[in-house]
């Protein structure tokens, strides 16, 4: 059994990642860190795992009782943390916040579709973010091909837990209900991480990605439209997604329009593609707390142990 370790086990992406660890075949979880929970059942924060666990928020752990640790505290913390206490030597880190996403202090970036054998080799991963899981898959085999044009207009709108479980005037259920709005345009911090991938993959790529993020009024989902100027008929450039997503677990073309409810509660990530005079439309939907973050935290934890990359994520989404 792989053992592992949670710090910050109180915000939506540890209890998400703790709901799929409880049902993994290979693993025990050690310790759950909370340092304002601490001594409280995790089902009192995580109403959701009422019945899966008995277990309690700690408020000390112990790295020489875990195999696996995941960071989940807030953007920021992370960093913090190593400054704080020194990294075992063998530990194996999975980071969820975005301090080391730029590769820094030895983090391998942890997006499989692009990175897998990298990651296998690695001990420590930087997660990457939902908005650009979203988006990264939604153009990777664009600029793998070097068909990434001077700019790239993308627009994707996300569930409120994409926000976090710490309440603020945009979060709170009488404002988002029945209410869409525009936040951060042009200058998300995920826009960093994006830009990066695909500049490496098309150096000459300008890193122009006019990206407008949207609050949705619902709780889960990222649905995300790239649109460009693109010189290939439809059936080549579907020839070339698949092509490129052959063999992946969780990342699908389809030939029928997307829709959110195909993978909320799954590590999927489904793109479809339409085509008119030139301009491509490319339509990626995921999970913003699953395949944007813990599903594919665990996905990562997966391959860095050699385990099978679908263990404990074989998840199917609610249609109804």
């Amino acid at each position: 059994m792989i053992r592992v370790g949670i710090i910050g086990g109180a915000g939506y992406t540890a209890g998400e990642l703790i709901r799929l660890l409880v049902n993994h075949p290979r693993v025990e979880i050690a310790f759950v860190h909370s340092t304002s929970n601490a001594g409280e059942p995790l089902c009192k924060v995580h109403s959701g795992l009422y019945g899966e666990t008995e277990m309690h928020f700690c408020s000390e752990f112990n790295f020489g009782a875990v195999d696996v640790l995941f960071l989940c505290s807030a953007h920021g913390r992370s960093r913090e943390f190593w400054q704080e206490n020194a990294m075992p030597a063998g530990l194996k880190v999975i980071d969820l916040a975005q301090d080391f996403r730029d590769e820094s202090e030895g983090y391998v970036y942890g997006l499989p579709e692009l990175q897998r054998e990298k990651i296998a080799k690695a001990s420590k991963i930087a997660n990457p973010g939902c908005f650009a899981t979203a988006i990264q898959l939604a153009l990777l085999p664009l600029a793998s091909a070097c068909l990434l044009p001077n700019e790239v207009e993308v627009t994707a709108i996300t569930g409120s837990t994409g926000a976090g479980v710490k309440p603020s005037p945009t979060t709170h259920f009488s404002w988002r209900n029945n209410n869409v709005s525009v936040y951060k345009p042009f200058v998300h911090q995920h826009l960093k991480e994006i830009c990066r991938t695909l500049c490496g993959l098309q150096p000459a790529f300008t890193g122009k990605v006019n990206f407008i993020p949207v609050r949705g009024d619902f709780a889960r989902g990222i649905f995300a439209s790239a649109m460009l100027d693109c010189p290939l008929p439809l059936d080549e450039v579907k020839a070339l997604y698949r092509d490129f997503y052959a063999g992946e677990p969780f990342t699908f073309v389809s030939d029928e329009p997307v829709d959110l409810k195909q993978v909320v509660n799954t590590n999927k990530c489904i793109i479809s593609l339409e085509m008119n005079e030139g301009k491509l439309l490319v339509c990626s939907v995921v999970d913003n707390l699953l395949k944007g973050a813990s599903g594919q935290a665990l996905e990562n934890m997966n391959i860095i142990c050699g385990l099978d990359e679908k263990a404990g994520l074989r998840l199917k989404a609610s249609a109804f």
